[in-house]
């Protein structure tokens, strides 16, 4: 199970990235509320995957540093966070990018 949490830990805190760097600097982005949902609500959605990362980071029991070494703890994380990163470059770069459930 800490597999999982470490993978899931890699996955929200790579995605709360782009969302809170962009809402920051006041640039509307998608998040799964709206195709262009403003800068405060990329702000706070930053903000919750962080919290959600970090929350599953405790899950796992293992502090900071220990997602830095390579075993399989470490794995999981950097793989959740390596797909996170590609799946957001995958969607974002898409000019007319939305998630399933936005209406066309």
């Amino acid at each position: 199970m800490n597999l999982v949490f470490a993978f899931l830990a890699g996955l929200f805190l790579t995605n709360g990235v782009p969302h809170f760097v962009l809402g920051s600097a006041g640039q509307k982005h998608m998040t799964p509320f709206a195709k262009d949902s403003t800068a405060l609500i990329n702000v706070v959605w930053g903000f919750v995957n962080f919290a959600l990362g970090l929350l599953f980071m405790n899950l796992t029991g293992v502090k900071l540093d220990g997602f830095i070494l390579f075993d399989n703890l470490g794995l999981a994380f950097w793989v959740g966070s390596l797909f996170m990163a590609l799946n957001n470059a995958f969607l974002f770069s898409k000019p007319n990018a939305r998630f399933p459930w936005f209406k066309k």
